[in-house]
This record gives structure tokens, C-alpha cells and sequence, in this order.
């Protein structure tokens, strides 16, 4: 998969999950990783992208004696979550058309 088309869908799996409520870095790449494959060392550069654009917001919290970074989206990244799922009903049709163009040049 290309690699910013892939970026693309990491980051709105990223928000997704966020959107359930606030979690950390290794508890999202466990959610993220039923659905698509991520490990730690992507999804760190995409939380912080993230944070920079403001789609999402840091704060820390004690766990266990030790501070531990949260992440929470914030509401430019429910509004991208929108914008994200918009883009993808028209790469749908996109790949329908793709696919029935193929099927029939195959009859």
C-alpha cells in the first residue's frame, strides 16, 4: 500500500478510537492493530503529527507511580474524522467503477 495513502488511513484509525474516549500510545497501537498492522514506532510520529495539526490534544496522567501521556481528540479532529469519511465514499466509487470496467472488459 502506498505509504501516504496508508498514513492517511492510520490517522483515521488513530481518531476513530480516540473518539471512543482518551487513551495512550501502546493501548492505541493494541486497538489499531485488530484492524489494520502498526507498531510503536509509527504510531509515535502520527500521535505527534496529530497533536501538531491539532486534531488531537496531550495531556499526562499518573498510572502506577508514573506519569503516563493521554491522548484526546479534540473537535478539529471529529471534523476531519467527517472529511476523512467523505474522501473515502469517493474512493469507493472510484474502485467500483475500477472493477466494473474490468469485469467487463473480461466478458
Amino acid at each position: 500500500m502506498e505509504s501516504q495513502f496508508r498514513r492517511g488511513i492510520l490517522e483515521a484509525c488513530v481518531l476513530a478510537v480516540l473518539e471512543k474516549g482518551e487513551s495512550y500510545g501502546y493501548q492505541l497501537v493494541k486497538d489499531v492493530n485488530d484492524f489494520i498492522e502498526i507498531s510503536e514506532s509509527t504510531m509515535y510520529p502520527i500521535l505527534r503529527r496529530l497533536e501538531q495539526t491539532e486534531l488531537l490534544e496531550v495531556f499526562s496522567m499518573e498510572h502506577n507511580g508514573r506519569l503516563r501521556k493521554y491522548y484526546r481528540i479534540t473537535d478539529k479532529g471529529r471534523e476531519k474524522i467527517t472529511e476523512m469519511l467523505e474522501e473515502w465514499a469517493e474512493i469507493v466509487k472510484i474502485y467500483q467503477f475500477i472493477v466494473k470496467e474490468r469485469e467487463e472488459k473480461n466478458e
